[in-house]
């Protein structure tokens, strides 16, 4: 994948309690602009270095039109706490290959 090469990943099952990972490769740097979840789903969104993690924000459905720059020791984890299985999924573009 090349520089402004759109990351997409597909709709993921994540049960109850467990989270969905943003984390680009080694060496890689992604642009997160939107994470996608049912819109009755209560989800959490946590920012990580792998041993710590913050919670940034808590919400129903997604984040649509955001700005999150990663890097593979700083990402992203999405917390399923809907109290069922839900899909998410999440979209940005590669700024550094």
């Amino acid at each position: 994948m090349a520089v402004g090469d759109a990351v997409v990943v597909a709709s993921t099952s994540v049960a109850n309690n467990a989270y969905l990972t943003i984390q680009p490769g080694a060496g890689a740097e992604w642009i997160i602009h939107n994470i996608y979840a049912p819109s009755t789903a209560a989800i959490e969104l946590y920012v990580t270095d792998g041993a710590n993690d913050i919670l940034i924000d808590s919400n129903t459905g997604g984040w649509l039109s955001y700005f999150i720059h990663l890097t593979n020791a700083q990402y992203l984890k999405v917390k399923n706490v809907s109290g069922g299985t839900i899909y998410m999924k999440y979209d940005g573009i590669i700024s550094k290959t």
